[in-house]
């Protein structure tokens, strides 16, 4: 079995849409780069942000709730903290940047070199940290990594090291750290501490998926899922990639998701997050979606 080598995408559950845009475009400077709906509630938005230059590797993307009482607690069984890796020498320039629109922040060492803590507007727990490549501008380049609040931390460490195959680097008072074994080696902080199981909504993170090259490795994965007894979903089709859900021992939700086939399956590069695109299923409900959904302006 191959290890998995990085972050394919994470998926948060955040308030109004046009709060979302408005944050990840002009604070984070993220592209959005697929407008979608969820596809098991088309009532709510899907959205996906990558990097400015239309790439989506490495999205982060947002179920966009607009329920009464949608408030989330975050807890044991969720993904927390979500880092984004930015270029090398960059940091004090987010840090000015980050002044000049009253995001407040705290700087820690929390991913094991200097890093940058705040909150979106929807509360999700966020981060910067450096990378070690240099750039001309300081756009974020991808996931830096992310933190696992799990209900059984030992089990969970274990799974990572021993199933997904990713490399314990180092350990401090609260937490270890693990590591993908791909070029892009994202950092995976599993919380020793367990807190109490809470609830997902607004301000919590949904899930996390690891990438896989294709839906070949996908059916292996399956079946090492299945040969764990990890419980798990089918092989679900979700239109840019396909993908395994299941929970890890400590119960956090994984996904295995495909490379490919990609952003680009219905729409062009230059065109990414332009217009709602909807599966095929709920394209003879168009009409009534599109009148359901919040307005937005990209």
């Amino acid at each position: 079995m191959r290890a998995m080598k990085h972050i394919h995408h994470i998926s948060a559950i955040v308030g109004h849409p046009q709060e979302t845009i408005d944050f990840y475009q002009k604070i984070l400077r993220l592209s959005l780069v697929k407008q979608t709906v969820n596809f098991d509630d088309k009532d709510i938005y899907h959205l996906y942000f990558a990097r400015r230059n239309g790439e989506p590797e490495g999205a982060i993307t947002f179920f966009n709730w607009t329920y009464p009482d949608a408030e989330g607690v975050v807890g044991s069984g969720q993904i927390g903290r979500i880092a984004f890796r930015v270029p090398k020498g960059s940091l004090n320039r987010w840090k000015k940047h980050l002044d000049s629109h009253d995001i407040i922040y705290d700087t820690t060492k929390l991913f094991g070199k200097e890093t940058l803590e705040f909150n979106d507007y929807h509360h999700l727990d966020l981060a910067l940290v450096e990378g070690e490549t240099e750039s001309d501008t300081d756009d974020i380049e991808g996931f830096h990594g992310t933190i696992i609040l799990s209900k059984a931390a030992q089990q969970s460490a274990d799974d990572l090291d021993v199933f997904l195959g990713l490399k314990k680097i180092e350990e401090d008072e609260d937490y270890w750290h693990f590591e993908t074994v791909g070029e892009k080696k994202h950092r995976v902080l599993v919380k020793k501490e367990a807190l109490p199981m809470r609830r997902l909504g607004i301000g919590t993170v949904h899930h996390v998926a690891w990438a896989v090259a294709d839906e070949n490795e996908l059916e292996r994965w399956q079946k090492a899922l299945q040969e764990k007894g990890y419980g798990h979903t089918p092989i679900k089709n979700r239109k840019y990639f396909h993908s395994i859900y299941y929970r890890e021992p400590g119960k956090v939700v994984f996904e295995i998701a495909t490379e490919g086939p990609g952003f680009t399956v219905d729409e062009p590069l230059d065109q990414l997050g332009k217009k709602l695109q909807l599966p095929e299923q709920f394209e003879e409900s168009r009409a009534a979606i599109e009148a359901h959904l919040p307005d937005i302006h990209i």
